[in-house]
């Protein structure tokens, strides 16, 4: 296995281990690109449940509802991913519209959960 968050209460939150898969350029099968991606998808959700408990945190401790959303720190997000993109083989095209999306169903989690908790 490849160590790169959390599967289990045995393993430091600062690690994620992805199931054993294929490079993607020794891939020679559909099969085998299918369970690197499978391998992945489950890495990746363990990583966005991390990112949405901080977002839970965040809802716990901004000082009101109207700090919620910030144009300047998604903004700020945006260009901090993007400038790791590239160096990772990750095309902006991809990596731009995804955040985007990504952070605007954060935004949308954390008033749900700023409201669940200070409602």
């Amino acid at each position: 296995m490849c160590w790169s968050a959390p599967l289990s209460d045995n393993v430091p939150s600062s690690v994620i281990l992805v199931d054993p898969r294929t490079a993607p350029e020794a891939c020679t099968s559909m099969v085998e690109v299918r369970q690197g991606v499978d391998a992945l998808d489950r890495a990746l959700v363990t990583l966005l449940a991390e990112r949405q408990r901080y977002m839970d945190a965040a809802a716990r401790i901004k000082p009101g509802r109207d700090a919620v959303h910030d144009q300047a720190r998604i903004e700020d997000v945006v260009a901090k991913v993007l400038a790791a993109a590239a160096p990772a083989g990750l095309s902006a095209d991809i990596a731009e519209p995804v955040w985007r999306t990504l952070i605007d169903r954060c935004i949308a989690h954390e008033f749900a959960a700023y409201d669940r908790t200070r409602g």
